[in-house]
């Protein structure tokens, strides 16, 4: 490339980002919504050729609470529903949508007794019936999990959690959260977060941010030192948006996680306890994919691989590793190549 060509297309960029829409527009896999109800809209990804039930097995897509859908399609390259249609299954993703104060009475039965198993009864009744492969990442495996260990009645072939947080007495920060909420007895975030129906929007990104300080704080010369990579910063918008897209916790959901699992690490023993009700993760049959990230702050792997001593009911569960963030080893360059590849061979021999 000339000279010439290089200072036209880092003065291009540079209007891009500072006046304009962004260097690349945003190109999202083609859906099909096939259900749209408040937060479990139900969408079906589009291949080149026609849908067919008889054609790929179904997998439902899971994302967690505070985090957009668009996790699993953040761009052509980093797309793990594109993966999925390449290889010849049928990916489905449900989506919560927005998170706001009129849903501060929803909590953790909503997502594992309704949500979740509506979903799955949709994708396989789109499916002739045949039985539907969950992938979930971060809390949004942990969800799959539960709802599977709930309702053993549901048609769940496999289940895949991709850095999905397994036992919090392993997860950073959680000693010295727990040791501050000793001093209250752990009522005065509870208390806030009641008041404030919830973890809002703009806090989860905030949130976010904090566990990726480095990336804002070079943000400024990554910029100007790839101001003539247009792919460069078009994956940096992409996790921007990504960011900007991020929902709330509602705020009985989050009192639940904040008591039950960062407290008193239910999740890690293996039994959740919702009032009442105790759901046992060893009531897991199908067989389990667990991929954890040894560079992941937000979720370590050790949380990850715990996993494999409490699911003791599935008919097999197998842990692997991949690099990159809590984003990255689901949706990052090495991805592809790591845990697609893992997911793609566990489907294939759970065939």
């Amino acid at each position: 490339m000339s000279f010439t060509d290089t200072v036209t297309i880092a003065a291009r960029n540079a209007w891009a980002l500072t006046f304009g829409a962004g260097v690349q527009a945003p190109d999202p896999t083609p859906s099909t919504v096939l259900c749209e109800q408040p937060h479990r809209q139900l969408r079906r990804f589009e291949g080149p050729e026609p849908f067919s039930a008889a054609t790929g097995s179904a997998v439902l897509l899971v994302p967690p609470l505070a985090a957009p859908a668009t996790c699993f399609d953040l761009r052509p390259d980093q797309s793990l529903a594109r993966f999925l249609l390449d290889t010849g299954h049928t990916p489905y993703v449900v989506d919560y949508g927005e998170i706001t104060f009129a849903d501060r009475r929803m909590g953790f039965e909503d997502w594992i007794d309704d949500i979740l198993p509506e979903a799955v009864l949709r994708a396989s009744a789109d499916q002739d019936g045949r039985p539907v492969d969950l992938v979930g990442w971060s809390i949004g495996g942990t969800l799959a999990l539960l709802a599977a260990a709930a309702h053993p009645e549901l048609p769940i072939r496999s289940i895949t959690a991709v850095g999905a947080p397994l036992d919090y007495d392993k997860m950073t920060g959680i000693p010295q959260l727990r040791a501050v909420a000793r001093l209250t007895g752990g009522i005065a975030t509870s208390t806030a977060v009641r008041a404030a129906g919830g973890i809002p929007a703009s806090l989860t990104r905030l949130a976010y941010k904090v566990t990726a300080w480095d990336r804002e704080l070079t943000r400024p010369w990554f910029v100007a030192s790839n101001i003539a990579r247009t792919e460069t910063l078009a994956r940096m918008e992409t996790i921007d948006r990504f960011m900007a897209e991020m929902p709330g916790y509602p705020g009985r959901f989050y009192g639940q996680l904040w008591g039950r699992l960062i407290l008193n690490n239910d999740i890690g023993r293996g039994v959740v306890h919702l009032g009442k009700r105790r759901i046992e993760l060893s009531e897991v049959t199908a067989p389990v994919l667990l991929v954890g990230g040894p560079s992941d702050v937000i979720t370590p792997a050790a949380a990850v691989e715990a996993g494999t001593r409490t699911l003791t009911g599935a008919r097999s569960v197998r842990y692997e590793t991949a690099p990159g963030s809590h984003l990255g080893i689901l949706a990052g360059l090495t991805a592809r190549d790591t845990t697609w590849t893992y997911l793609d061979k566990f489907l294939r021999e759970a065939a």
